[in-house]
């Protein structure tokens, strides 16, 4: 099975995997406890603090583990909704993954302000750079890069019209983080990530945040993180996830993106070759090396390229469900201005570091053979 759905989840990479199995052994204690075995365990705890502390640029103390991005983000706007002022909006990207447009909403409510995109997918800094001087903004979110189209946001820029107008500027690098290097990423207020995007375990992760602001927890019962975030925390998920980490930006050291980069890029040109009416979104912005989101040609909704080629060994997502019923379309492509029958025909196919070009030729010719199905499927 052809495996191109890495910005849903990515298989465990072997160092992960390894440090786990140690990890499982070695530190049996509650990093809690008093005794040796629970100190033994908070010391690996506070060695992978200053580990990802040291890849991200910030101080080891703005690291908080928690179970994934979506936990994180969730914190991030329970803690916003308690200090900013009653009159205080935040401005939230139109194309944020759903972990944060709902948290925001949820707790903030009709204070927050979306912030629109161009067509190409990267969100209007003419638009952020204009409102924010007319308004009480608290905080903006911006991802790093958009997990259904890979597009790349602006987020230095952000970032520092943020410091310009007084706002704390949020940062979801989910998909950035194992992809791209990580460093500068700790000059944000906020920053989330989730092991299991980039080779790690599910269900670990982590929230930079300010070690200087007291941090409203989320989740309370315990006084663990510096009373930032109650609960016993998962040692082996965090080594593992370290693991996994120092992998991936040891790959972008030597260079690997390059040649992926490549085979991404013959990719798309000969999809659009072959397959008349197809239309790479985001085409003309910088985007992640692994990921085309990809408008296939015209079908009855009834005939999902995405089911077609599962049954014909290769897994990908769609970027949005099909127009009918309760289903909505993407709002991330709604956001970029697609109309709800271009995004039904939406794929997003991801790669990963382990995949080969032989694979994404392999893709290719399946989408080939489904196509040709559907055309003799039309003319019956």
């Amino acid at each position: 099975m052809l495996y191109f759905d890495h910005n849903a989840t990515t298989p465990l990479c072997p160092e992960a995997k390894q440090a786990w199995l140690e990890a499982v052994e070695q530190f049996i204690g509650n990093p809690s406890s008093p005794h040796r075995l629970g100190a033994r365990a908070d010391a690996a705890l506070q060695e992978a603090r200053g580990r990802l502390a040291g890849f991200l640029g910030c101080d080891a103390l703005d690291i908080v583990w928690t179970s994934g991005a979506t936990e994180s983000n969730n914190a991030v706007f329970r803690h916003l909704a308690a200090v900013l002022g009653a009159d205080a909006e935040v401005f939230v990207s139109a194309i944020e993954h759903p972990s944060t447009m709902v948290a925001a909403t949820r707790w903030l409510g009709k204070r927050v302000r979306h912030v629109p995109v161009e067509r190409s997918g990267v969100v209007s800094l003419d638009w952020l750079g204009a409102e924010l001087p007319k308004h009480r903004a608290g905080a903006v979110a911006l991802m790093a890069a958009n997990n259904e189209t890979g597009v790349l946001q602006p987020w230095r820029e952000a970032l520092a019209l943020c410091r310009r107008h007084g706002a704390a500027f949020v940062c979801d690098a989910t998909q950035w983080i194992g992809k791209l290097p990580t460093k500068g990423l700790g000059a944000c207020d906020f920053v989330s990530g989730s092991a299991h995007k980039f080779g790690g375990p599910r269900g670990v992760g982590f929230l930079k945040c300010p070690s200087r602001v007291n941090v409203m927890p989320l989740i309370v019962g315990g006084r663990q993180e510096e009373g930032r975030r109650a609960g016993t925390e998962n040692v082996a998920g965090v080594l593992s996830m370290m693991a996994a980490l120092a992998a991936r930006e040891s790959a972008l050291v030597a260079g690997e993106r390059k040649a992926r980069c490549g085979w991404k890029e013959e990719f798309e040109q000969t999809l659009l070759d072959e397959l008349p009416g197809a239309e790479i979104v985001g085409a003309g912005a910088e985007r992640l090396w692994n990921t085309v989101s990809a408008l296939m040609p015209e079908a009855d909704c009834r005939q999902r390229w995405v089911v077609k080629l599962d049954k014909a060994g290769c897994a990908v997502s769609t970027g949005s469900a099909c127009a009918s019923g309760e289903e909505k379309p993407s709002h991330v492509l709604a956001a970029m201005g697609f109309t709800p029958e271009e995004a039904g025909r939406a794929l997003r196919l991801s790669s990963g570091w382990e995949t080969t070009r032989e694979d994404w030729a392999r893709l290719l010719g399946s989408l080939r053979k489904v196509r040709d199905t559907m055309l003799e499927t039309t003319k019956l």
